[in-house]
C-alpha cells in the first residue's frame, strides 16, 4: 500500500498529479488546507492529523513534524534495522513527497510588510519535508514544484525506478531550501554580518559584456522577478542595463515630471517640467549631440506627444513606469528602439555590490540626499533658489566624480563628469553652459578644495552654489563666494560616485 504525502501552498496542477497517483495505487496523506482543497475536488484524502493521530498544535505551526511522518520518509529500504523499527511502530513507508513552501519572498516584497507577517510566512514543516525526502532520494521521490508535475506523471506512467530522476528532483529540492533560507537570512539581517550569502538566478543571456570579448548575463536574487518588461526592440546588452539603471535611479529622485538622458553611465541631459513633453524637450536641448544614441528615462506615463518627439531622434532605450496605447503605437515605428516598462513592486537589492579582481566591495545604497544645509553667505536664497539648487544637487548625485552640474529653470545646462580634479569638471560644465550660465545654479558632489572653482563660477555669472562642507579651506571658499556676490549653500552629505 504505497503512500504519498502532499503539502502544497501553491495548488496549481495538483489535481492532475493526484489523479495519476491514485491510478498507480497511492494513498494520499495531506496537510489540513491541502486536504480540504482536494476533498472539495472529490479526492479521498487522509489528513495528516488523522494519519498521525495527533492534532495540529499552536495554530497549525506544528502538523507534519511527527515521527510517523519522518520515519516513513527517512527509512532506508535496504537497511533491515530501519524496516524493523518502523514495522514495530506500525509506520507505513512514504514513497513520494509533494511539497512547496509558503511564499516568503513574495510576502516580503509587499510594501510595508510587518515583521510579524514575514515571520508567519517562514515555512518550517515544508522545508523539513523537502530535506528529508531529498536526503533519502535513492528510495523516495521528492516533488518540490508544480512545474515538475508533468515529468513526475511521465515517471509514474513508465513505472520507472530511475534513481537519476529522483536525484535530479532531490538536487532541485535542496536548491529551493537553500535559496529559501538565504532569502530569510538576507531579509532579517539587512546589515553587514560576518558572512553574506548570494544565490543568484540567471534571467537573461546577454550578447556580450562591455566589449564583444566578454561574456555576460543578467542575474537577480532568487525572490526577484526581472524588474522590467520589454515591449519591443532589439535584445538588451550589458551596457544597456547599466545605463538604464542609472537613468531610472536618477528620475526617481523627482516627484514632478522629469526626463533623464544617459550616455555611458552619466546624464547628458536632465529636466523637470509640469508638462511632460516640455520636460523631454528641455532634457534633449541640454546636450543634443551627446544625447544621440542615449537612454531615456521618464518618471511619468509616456504620452502620445512625448512619444512623437522621441521618435524624431535616435535613442537606444526608453524606460518608463507606464505607456499609453497611442504612445506605444508611435514608438513601434522605431523597430530597434527598446521600450521598457519598469516594475516598481520588485524588492530592491539589500546592498550595492561591486566585484574586484579578487574579492567584493559591499555598501548600502546612497539614499540620503542631505540631513541639513546652511547658507554661508550674507546674500540669502529665496524659495525658488532653493528649488533650483536641489534640482542640481539631485542630478549631481548621479554623475561620476568629480561631478559638477550647472542648471537653470530645472534644466541641466552643463555637466562635468569623471575628471581627475574638480576645477576641470567645473570648466567643462561652465563651458558647455556658456552664456546660459549667467544667473544659473551650480552643484558639486563634494567640497571645493580651493576657492578657484568659485572664482571661475563667478566669471560665468553663476548665481548660487550648493556643495558639501568639510574642506580645511571652507572659509576661503565662503569668502570668495561672498566677494563675488554668489549665494553659497553648504550641505552635510557628500555624493561621490565612482
Amino acid at each position: 500500500m504505497p503512500f504519498s504525502l502532499i503539502s502544497v501552498y501553491d495548488k496549481t496542477g495538483i489535481e492532475n498529479l493526484c489523479l495519476e497517483l491514485i491510478n498507480h495505487g497511492y494513498h494520499i496523506i495531506a496537510t489540513s488546507s491541502t486536504a480540504k482543497y482536494l476533498r472539495e475536488k472529490g479526492f479521498e484524502v487522509k489528513e495528516v492529523s488523522e494519519y498521525t493521530d495527533f492534532k495540529e498544535l499552536i495554530g497549525g505551526r506544528v502538523k507534519t513534524l511527527h515521527p510517523k511522518i519522518f520515519a516513513g520518509i527517512l527509512a532506508r529500504r535496504d537497511k533491515k534495522e530501519d524496516i524493523e523499527d518502523i514495522q514495530k511502530k506500525n509506520i507505513p513507508l512514504i514513497d513520494i513527497v509533494v511539497c512547496n513552501l509558503y511564499p516568503f519572498a513574495k510576502v516580503i516584497s509587499k510594501k510595508d510588510v510587518s515583521l510579524e507577517e514575514a515571520l508567519e510566512n517562514i515555512d518550517i514543516g515544508g522545508v523539513s519535508l523537502l530535506r528529508a525526502a531529498a536526503k533519502n532520494f535513492p528510495y523516495v521521490l521528492v516533488v518540490p514544484s508544480p512545474e515538475d508535475y508533468e515529468k513526475v506523471i511521465q515517471y509514474l506512467r513508465e513505472n520507472s525506478n530511475d534513481i537519476e530522476f529522483r536525484r535530479e528532483m532531490a538536487i532541485k529540492a535542496f536548491s529551493i531550501t537553500s535559496i529559501y533560507d538565504q532569502t530569510i537570512s538576507s531579509y532579517l539581517s539587512q546589515e553587514f554580518y560576518e558572512n553574506i550569502n548570494l544565490n543568484l538566478s540567471k534571467k537573461i543571456d546577454l550578447r556580450y559584456g562591455e566589449n564583444p570579448q566578454q561574456k555576460a548575463g543578467f542575474y537577480t536574487l532568487p525572490y526577484q522577478e526581472i524588474p522590467f518588461e520589454k515591449l519591443q526592440g532589439k535584445e538588451l546588452s550589458y551596457n544597456n542595463l547599466l545605463d538604464m539603471d542609472s537613468a531610472w535611479n536618477l528620475v526617481k529622485e523627482f516627484t514632478e515630471p522629469t526626463v533623464a538622458i544617459i550616455k555611458h553611465n552619466n546624464p547628458c541631459g536632465v529636466a523637470s517640467d509640469n508638462n511632460p513633453t516640455k520636460a523631454f524637450l528641455k532634457a534633449l536641448e541640454s546636450d543634443p549631440v551627446s544625447a544621440y544614441g542615449g537612454i531615456i528615462a521618464c518618471n511619468f506615463i509616456l504620452d502620445e506627444n512625448t512619444a512623437k518627439e522621441i521618435t524624431k531622434s535616435f535613442f537606444e532605450i526608453v524606460v518608463v513606469p507606464g505607456i499609453t496605447e497611442e504612445a506605444k503605437n508611435i514608438l513601434s515605428t522605431k523597430k530597434n528602439l527598446r521600450v521598457l516598462i519598469y516594475k516598481e513592486n520588485i524588492p530592491e537589492n539589500p546592498f550595492e555590490i561591486r566585484s574586484l579582481r579578487r574579492g567584493f566591495l559591499i555598501q548600502t545604497f546612497n539614499n540620503v540626499m542631505m540631513k541639513s544645509y546652511e547658507v554661508k553667505t550674507s546674500i540669502k536664497p529665496d524659495e525658488k533658489d532653493i528649488e533650483e539648487l536641489l534640482f542640481a544637487l539631485k542630478v549631481v548625485k548621479h554623475v561620476k566624480s568629480n561631478a559638477i552640474v550647472v542648471s537653470k529653470n530645472k534644466q541641466t545646462l552643463g555637466i562635468g563628469a569623471g575628471q581627475m580634479n574638480r576645477v576641470n569638471s567645473v570648466k567643462i560644465a561652465l563651458e558647455q553652459a556658456g552664456e546660459k550660465a549667467k544667473g544659473a545654479y551650480l552643484a558639486s558632489d563634494a567640497f571645493f578644495p580651493f576657492p578657484d572653482s568659485i572664482t571661475l563660477a563667478a566669471q560665468y555669472g553663476i548665481k548660487a552654489v550648493i556643495q558639501p562642507s568639510g574642506s580645511i579651506r571652507d572659509e576661503e571658499v565662503i569668502k570668495e563666494a561672498e566677494k563675488n556676490g554668489i549665494i553659497l549653500v553648504m550641505i552635510d552629505t557628500r555624493h561621490f560616485r565612482h
